[in-house]
């Protein structure tokens, strides 16, 4: 299960896999758990709550995943969101509040919603990179580590290595094809930015 994609997960889920709904909790248990605690600001049990019903609902709905719409995180973390605004609603009914609040907050959780996604976006395209670093060798790692982060021009980092500048170059264009072939494997052949 490990190397299904998401939304092969879940066409298997809709197909009662368990297995299918396993792997994606243990994906991004994490994710909805931090999120749902940004929402409930704190309350671990209402927290505890909106996962198990996140959860639920995509084990009992039908509706699948559709990658025309948008990545599979950003979906998950919109049901995650309706489901904890529903639980805020039907608590704040019970209490008898005032409408208005529900709208002032609605607002209030739409931005801090959009500060999360953005967050959420960051780490996990940090998270990917740190994978993808694993599968290139010592030397390839160093190379992309002295380019990108460090700032180094590849005559530098030929000096640096000791190696004529034509190896480096020839590194780069392994590495980055290398990095190119993982990306594409990772998303299913969707390329980034289209």
């Amino acid at each position: 299960m490990k190397s299904k994609t998401d939304e092969e997960l879940m066409e298997l889920i809709v197909q009662n896999h368990r297995q299918a709904l396993e792997e994606l909790y243990d994906r991004y248990v994490k994710l909805i758990y931090s999120f749902s605690l940004k929402i409930s600001k704190g309350n671990t049990d209402k927290t505890k709550e909106i996962v198990q019903l996140v959860f639920l609902r995509l084990w009992t709905t039908k509706s699948t995943y559709n990658p025309a719409k948008g990545q599979f995180v950003n979906w998950l973390l919109t049901i995650t969101r309706n489901i904890a605004i529903d639980l805020i609603r039907k608590e704040q009914k019970h209490k008898g509040t005032i409408p208005f609040e529900l709208d002032e907050m609605q607002q209030i959780q739409d931005q801090q919603l959009e500060d999360v996604l953005q967050q959420v976006s960051r780490n996990l395209v940090k998270q990917q990179i740190q994978e993808a670093k694993r599968h290139l060798s010592e030397p390839q790692q160093r190379l992309i580590n002295l380019l990108y982060w460090e700032g180094y021009s590849l005559s530098e980092i030929a000096e640096l290595e000791k190696k004529p500048l034509g190896t480096i170059k020839s590194r780069l264009h392994q590495t980055l094809k290398k990095l190119r072939n993982y990306f594409s494997k990772e998303t299913g052949g969707a390329r980034h930015g289209k």
